[in-house]
């Protein structure tokens, strides 16, 4: 039993690893010749003959505006590539142009792979997929709040009988939010955006971990709901604090963001493992297309015509997983709702029958009184 244990951390240790190598890949940064590009454009505004408009110096080298990096007013930034980003990108273009000709393959700049823009946008397509998933998530959602309210029974205080419903709103909310901050970070890799979308993605995967438990266990106390929430909330809210006020540390968000899937994955195996649950065979699809779906993460490869990596399939792979997953949970939402009605007509039947003893016996006794 150690001994397969020992295999199972092994085989974790040698994933992680490799998705480590694939984040922290960053060759073209060392590339003297695209250092010297880069460094000659933040001089003069130019790489070779293409200059760019918003970039202004004056005739001996110096800013107009102040350090270049800071010239553009915060709505420029947004909306257009500044001076920092377009020099990058074009010497970054050129050089890959040049490796291209001596027979070499891509590397990596600045932790990404070499995209080209479209229409304004650094990764189209992730961008596009992303929306994509964000869309998926809402009409599930959508039709998971449809059902619940218009089509299933609901108590004397027009409420659900499910008593998971408020949980699933919350996760609903934190994965339209999550997949609407991944759409734009990718298409405008600033500090801000990738804080968001970290952040966002940290908070889905917090909250994801708790309902696996929370639903995998029945917990259906409030009191009880609390005691198992407090831990994963506290944990949760300090990681974000530490990364985005302290350092953003991206192997150290790594391993958490890793250890919270695994255990969340864990979790619902387990569970469709043992439970008679009607809908188990489609928690089984999630649990093995997102496992699968991982080895697009951990295989890393370059962008097809530079605009298709294994990072935009992985999120191509999501989008009918998403699908199964709402259809998961809104079959959840039938099925405990018919138990619970079942349970309360039963229970009703049972107060009846009493009532109906109880008065029987009173009419007896006065009876023969």
């Amino acid at each position: 039993m150690n001994k397969m244990a020992d295999h199972y951390w092994i085989i974790f240790f040698l994933v992680y690893s490799c998705l480590i190598r694939a984040l922290d890949a960053s060759a073209g940064d060392a590339d003297p010749l695209y250092r010297d590009c880069v460094g000659q454009c933040e001089k003069t505004g130019c790489v070779g003959e293409r200059c760019f408009p918003h970039c202004k110096f004056s005739s001996d080298g110096s800013s107009v505006d102040g350090p270049w990096y800071m010239q553009e007013p915060l709505y420029l930034r947004w909306k257009q590539w500044d001076c920092q980003s377009d020099c990058r990108y074009h010497c970054m273009l050129d050089r890959e142009k040049e490796r291209a000709e001596l027979g070499h393959g891509p590397f990596k700049y600045h932790g990404k792979w070499p995209f080209r823009r479209l229409y304004g946008f650094q990764e189209p397509v992730s961008v596009a997929l992303s929306a994509l998933n964000l869309a998926m998530h809402f009409h599930g959602w959508l039709s998971f709040f449809i059902l619940l309210y218009y089509k299933l029974p609901l108590k004397p205080d027009k409420r659900p009988y499910y008593d998971y419903t408020g949980l699933w709103h919350i996760y609903g909310f934190l994965t339209m939010n999550s997949w609407f901050w991944s759409a734009v970070f990718h298409s405008r890799d600033v500090s801000l955006t990738e804080k968001l979308d970290y952040s966002s993605a940290v908070a889905l995967l917090g909250y994801s971990l708790l309902l696996a438990v929370v639903r995998s266990l029945n917990v259906r106390d409030e009191a009880a709901r609390v005691m198992v929430a407090a831990p994963l909330v506290a944990f949760t809210t300090t990681h974000l604090l530490y990364l985005n006020n302290y350092k953003m540390d991206y192997g150290w968000n790594m391993k958490v963001c890793v250890v919270m899937a695994v255990a969340q994955l864990l979790v619902w195996a387990i569970w469709a493992g043992v439970t008679r649950h009607p809908s188990r065979w489609k928690l089984w699809i999630v649990i093995v297309g997102g496992g699968l779906s991982m080895l697009l993460e951990i295989y890393d490869f370059p962008p097809y015509q530079g605009l298709v990596d294994a990072h935009a399939l992985w999120h191509a792979t999501t989008i009918p997983l998403t699908y199964v997953w709402w259809s998961f949970i809104k079959d959840d939402g039938e099925y405990r709702t018919s138990a619970l009605l079942k349970k309360h007509k039963v229970t009703e039947s049972r107060r009846l029958l009493l009532l109906f003893l109880s008065l029987s016996l009173s009419k007896s006794v006065f009876f023969w009184l």
